[in-house]
């Protein structure tokens, strides 16, 4: 028997793709935050769910200014940045419950940034045993929840 499986958000991406243009984070600070996935904002940086991400939950905290080195930011995004992290740590242990996380700034295309130009650090909550084949087989995530519905949840969570 054949099983489907269903990522329905992607296929604006993969559609327009290569079309896309200018920076993913400036774009979402200046769009509705339903539209660009954000969870919160706070004075000099924001947190928003990852597009494309590695498991439900998977947020994205990026200072609002355009830079793409760790020793552009100032104090002030630093110190804001890291609170965002933290309080993304804790919204995201109580709403989803995970056994642990992975934090992360990919710097560089060699390091793995998808977005070089604007730093970003990744917040992942991850569970034990959830890996399985279709990574390595597949080269597919399996991501049980819908963006929108993360989002619902995490908006709602952030203010509790």
């Amino acid at each position: 028997m054949t099983k489907s499986l269903w990522a329905p958000w992607r296929v604006e991406y993969v559609g327009n793709a290569s079309e896309q243009k200018g920076c993913v984070f400036c774009s979402a600070q200046k769009a509705a935050d339903d539209d660009a996935l954000v969870v919160h904002r706070s004075t000099s940086a924001f947190a928003l769910l990852n597009r494309f991400p590695y498991s439900s939950g998977h947020l994205m905290v990026a200072p609002y200014r355009h830079v793409g080195a760790l020793g552009e930011l100032t104090g002030e995004e630093i110190g804001d940045m890291h609170e965002l992290v933290v309080r993304s740590l804790e919204v995201l242990a109580a709403e989803y419950r995970p056994d642990g996380f992975n934090l992360g700034w990919n710097l560089g295309q060699a390091a793995g940034a998808g977005v070089v130009d604007h730093v970003h650090e990744h917040v992942v909550p991850r569970w034990l045993g959830d890996t399985n084949f279709m990574p390595v087989l597949a080269d597919v995530r399996v991501v049980p929840e819908h963006l929108e519905r993360s989002r619902e949840r995490l908006v709602a969570a952030w203010t509790k």
